[in-house]
């Protein structure tokens, strides 16, 4: 909507574009939602990477970031609640009132989730913000705590910068002002 029309043109139009992405959004949240994280909304790391059948149908309960198989991605959570609420958000001002709901509902149930423990760190001793963040598990870049098979209890700057953004951005909504990166 920042967009002047008549910059589209070359790429089919405003109303193609904007079906385009629309398709592409709603397509990426379904799958988030329906088959990619867990109950509460946040996803195991990298698309369920290696060991994701050990879990079992992880779609029917909470994320466990200490479980021995695979590490969960809270800032990947982070992220996508951010666009969510806005795509809910876009949706609802669209017409498309009842998707809006949907994916709106999914972005405040996923930050409800990671604005509490276990995602949370309330550990004033720790410097950091959200836990359960992964950097590069192939590489063995991530802690792994004594007592754990997989990662997790970690904060990443990319994680927390995410965080405050989804606060920042459900704050500002709570006073019907719209926040924006730009």
């Amino acid at each position: 909507d920042t967009v002047k029309g008549s910059d589209l043109d070359a790429v089919g139009g405003r109303r193609a574009v904007t079906d385009l992405f629309l398709e592409t959004a709603k397509a990426t949240s379904d799958y988030y939602i329906d088959g990619y994280s867990a109950k509460d909304g946040i996803p195991y790391w990298d698309s369920m990477a290696l060991n994701s059948h050990k879990l079992g149908d992880y779609t029917k309960k909470s994320a466990n970031p200490f479980n021995p198989h695979e590490p969960v991605d809270s800032s990947a959570a982070a992220i996508a609640a951010q666009g969510m609420l806005r795509l809910g958000r876009w949706l609802d001002a669209n017409g498309e009132k009842a998707a809006g709901k949907k994916y709106f509902q999914a972005g405040l149930t996923i930050a409800d989730t990671l604005f509490d423990e276990p995602y949370l760190s309330t550990d004033k001793k720790h410097q950091g913000l959200l836990l359960h963040s992964v950097y590069h598990r192939p590489n063995g870049w991530d802690h792994v705590p004594k007592g754990q098979q997989v990662p997790c209890g970690e904060s990443s700057m990319w994680g927390d910068y995410h965080a405050m953004d989804l606060a920042l951005l459900i704050q500002r909504l709570s006073e019907n002002k719209y926040y924006t990166f730009f």
